[in-house]
């Protein structure tokens, strides 16, 4: 991973803490030099030591095309047009983290995992 997509992934992440974000957490230990993974519930330890080169973080994330019928007439009411140009707002943007939607791409680029079809559900 590069410098400008580590930077893209901590924005990413930054901004999905406040919704529970799950993510795959990868590192290796010191004491036997052994890969472990797991899957857990994105905090603030693990995004410093993804930030310290400690560990490898990747969300579990929902591809755009997966939104249901619901969540597009949601996601666009919070989203501003101009003539036939849609706009992003902030309220857009937090909807789309809310449901764990991977609208910057980092499925395709590696940096983020497809979530399981009821990863998120309630």
């Amino acid at each position: 991973m590069n410098q400008e997509e580590k930077q893209l992934l901590l924005k990413d992440l930054s901004a999905r803490l406040p919704y529970h974000c799950r993510v795959f957490y990868e590192y290796v230990d010191d004491l036997d030099n052994k890969t472990y993974g797991y899957s857990l519930t994105l905090n603030t330890w693990c995004i410093d030591e993804f930030v310290a080169n400690k560990a490898v973080i990747k969300p579990y994330l929902r591809p755009m095309d997966s939104m249901t019928e619901e969540e597009k007439v949601k996601y666009h009411s919070y989203c501003d047009n101009y003539y036939d140009v849609h706009f992003y707002t902030i309220e857009s943007i937090d909807y789309l983290n809310s449901i764990h939607v991977d609208y910057r791409s980092l499925i395709p680029k590696g940096l983020a995992l497809e979530a399981p079809k009821d990863m998120y559900k309630l």
